[in-house]
């Protein structure tokens, strides 16, 4: 009996797929951890828009950790990343900005952009 060979090219996707669910656990178990400690230390203790900062830079690491592993980032979740540091910052100054509106109207276009993205892969990993 002969042993089917793998090309290569299956094993590595299968490889960045294991890797790309370890990152994806591993985000989402910074999230719970630092949802649980926003139950447990008071308000008063915490600067305004620390939460928000700290899902973005939660998302934009996890995109930054596919990036560096050849991984395909997801175009969304940088955006939203981007959008929770910014308005966290924008928090920490005292503004008060319409996130869930803001929310909106990013989904919006990026589903009508969502071609235009995927024609030119602007997320994906350069080749090297």
């Amino acid at each position: 009996m002969a042993m089917q060979e793998v090309p290569s090219e299956n094993v590595h996707d299968v490889d960045k797929q294991a890797l790309n669910k370890r990152l994806e656990t591993i985000g989402w178990a910074l999230f719970l951890i630092m949802l649980g400690c926003t139950g447990l230390v008071p308000e008063a203790m915490v600067p305004q828009g620390v939460w928000s900062v700290g899902v973005g830079v939660i998302l934009l690491g996890l995109n930054a950790a596919r990036y560096a592993n050849g991984i395909r980032m997801s175009g969304f979740t940088v955006v939203l990343g981007l959008l929770a540091v910014l308005t966290g910052i924008a928090e920490f100054f005292g503004a008060d900005l319409p996130i869930f509106a803001i929310l909106l109207i990013i989904v919006g276009a990026s589903m009508l952009l969502r071609p235009w993205f995927e024609k030119n892969q602007l997320f994906e990993p350069k080749k090297g």
